[in-house]
C-alpha cells in the first residue's frame, strides 16, 4: 500500500507531467486528451442545461394554455374527464411530445369561485451529460388560476317606452367558439296614436330560441285627461303625470303571471351587446359596442342616477348588468342630441345579473 502512495505521490506526478512536456515524440497528446475533457464536459453540461431551460419554458406556456381552457368546461365535468382535457390541451401546445400534464385540483366555490392547479413533468434526455452517466434530467412545471363568479343569467324588464316612432331593442350573444352572433332578447315598440306630446305606446318583450320566440311581457300605456283615466285605471295601477302634463298610466302583463320580465341564460356566452333599431331616427341603428352610437345609452343605479355613456365608449353587457341587485338603463332614440340629461332617453328599463361559476376564459386569472 506505501509503494501504491509512493507512486501516485504529488512529487511523482510532478515529474511524470514534466516529462511528458519535454518530450518531443507527441506523447504529451494523452496527456492534453486528459485536460480536455473538464472542457469538453463544462461545455456538454451547459448545452444540456440550456436545452432543459427553453424546454421547461415551453413546457410552461402549454401547461398555462391548457389549464384555461378547461376552466371553459361545465361545472359537471368529471375530474376523469378534465384530466383527458388539459392532456389534450397541453400536447396540442407543445411542439414535441414533452411530458405529461397532471391535474391536481379542482375546487368549485358555493359563490362561483373555481380554482385550478396542475403540473407536467417530463424526463429530458440528455446528450454531453451522459459522460456524467446522467442520461435524464426532470424537468417540472405548475400552473394554477383562479376564476371569479360572472354573468350567467340577466333579467330586462320593461319599465316605460314613449316617443311616436317605432323601435325594437335586441339583445345578441355570440356563443363561446363561435363568430355569428344570435338573438336572445327583443323589445318591440308601436306608439299608439294617442297624440300627446311625448307618445305613449304599447312594448312587447320577448325571448328568443333559436327561430322560436315567446311573449314575457306585454306593457300598454294609455293617455287622457285625469277625469276618464280615473274611471278606466285598473286597480293597483298609478295614473303619472308627465313634464309635459300628460296624464297616462301603463299596465304590464307578465307570462307567466308572477313573471319577472325576460329572463336570460348568458352562461353559454363569450359576448353580449345590445342594439337598438330606430327606423325613422338618425342614426337608425345604436350598439352598445359601436363607439359612434354607444353615448346614446344610459346606466346607473336608480332612475334618476343614469350617466350617459362616454362619447368613444363601447359597453361590456357582462359588467354593466350588476350581480344580485337592480341596475337601470335606458336609451335616447336618435331624436334628440346627446349629450343630454336622461329625462330626454326614451326607452326605460331594469336590469338584473344573476353571477355564479362561468364558462368565460376572460375570467380566469393565472396565480402561478
Amino acid at each position: 500500500m506505501s509503494r501504491f502512495f509512493r507512486k501516485f505521490s504529488p512529487a511523482a506526478i510532478a515529474g511524470t507531467v514534466r516529462q511528458l512536456l519535454a518530450r518531443r515524440d507527441g506523447s504529451i497528446m494523452p496527456m492534453m486528451a486528459i485536460l480536455s475533457i473538464p472542457l469538453v464536459a463544462a461545455i456538454g453540461f451547459s448545452v444540456d442545461y440550456t436545452s432543459a431551460v427553453t424546454t421547461r419554458s415551453d413546457m410552461q406556456n402549454a401547461l398555462d394554455a391548457a389549464i384555461i381552457s378547461i376552466t371553459t368546461l361545465p361545472t359537471t365535468t368529471s375530474f376523469t374527464d378534465r384530466q383527458a382535457a388539459l392532456q389534450q390541451a397541453y400536447a396540442a401546445n407543445i411542439q414535441q411530445s414533452t411530458g405529461t400534464a397532471t391535474l391536481t385540483g379542482v375546487k368549485i366555490a358555493v359563490d362561483g369561485t373555481a380554482t385550478f392547479t396542475a403540473t407536467a413533468s417530463y424526463p429530458m434526455p440528455t446528450s454531453f451529460m451522459q459522460i456524467a452517466r446522467i442520461n435524464t434530467v426532470q424537468v417540472g412545471v405548475g400552473s394554477s388560476v383562479r376564476k371569479t363568479p360572472a354573468l350567467v343569467q340577466t333579467t330586462f324588464r320593461v319599465t316605460k317606452v314613449s316617443g311616436y316612432w317605432a323601435k325594437t331593442m335586441t339583445l345578441w350573444g355570440t356563443k363561446f367558439g363561435q363568430t355569428a352572433a344570435q338573438k336572445l332578447m327583443t323589445v318591440t315598440y308601436t306608439y299608439n296614436g294617442y297624440g300627446d306630446p311625448k307618445g305613449y305606446g304599447t312594448s312587447v318583450v320577448d325571448t328568443v330560441d333559436g327561430s322560436t320566440s315567446t311573449t314575457v311581457q306585454k306593457q300598454v300605456c294609455t293617455t287622457g285627461t285625469l277625469k276618464s283615466l280615473q274611471k278606466s285605471v285598473p286597480s293597483g295601477t298609478a295614473i303619472q303625470t308627465d313634464s309635459y302634463g300628460t296624464s297616462y298610466y301603463c299596465v304590464d302583463t307578465f307570462t307567466p303571471a308572477n313573471g319577472a320580465g325576460a329572463v336570460i341564460d348568458v352562461s353559454q356566452m363569450d359576448k353580449l351587446y345590445l342594439e337598438m333599431k330606430v327606423p325613422s331616427g338618425n342614426p337608425q341603428t345604436l350598439q352598445s359596442n359601436d363607439p359612434t352610437t354607444s353615448n346614446r345609452l344610459y346606466i346607473g343605479t336608480s332612475p334618476t342616477n343614469m350617466p350617459e355613456v362616454a362619447t368613444g365608449q363601447t359597453v361590456d353587457i357582462f359588467t354593466a348588468v350588476p350581480c344580485g341587485q337592480t341596475g337601470y338603463q335606458a336609451w335616447e332614440d336618435g331624436g334628440s342630441a346627446v349629450p343630454a340629461p336622461v329625462s330626454n332617453a326614451d326607452f326605460f328599463y331594469t336590469v338584473q345579473g344573476k353571477c355564479d361559476y362561468n364558462q368565460r376564459p376572460s375570467e380566469t386569472v393565472l396565480t402561478q
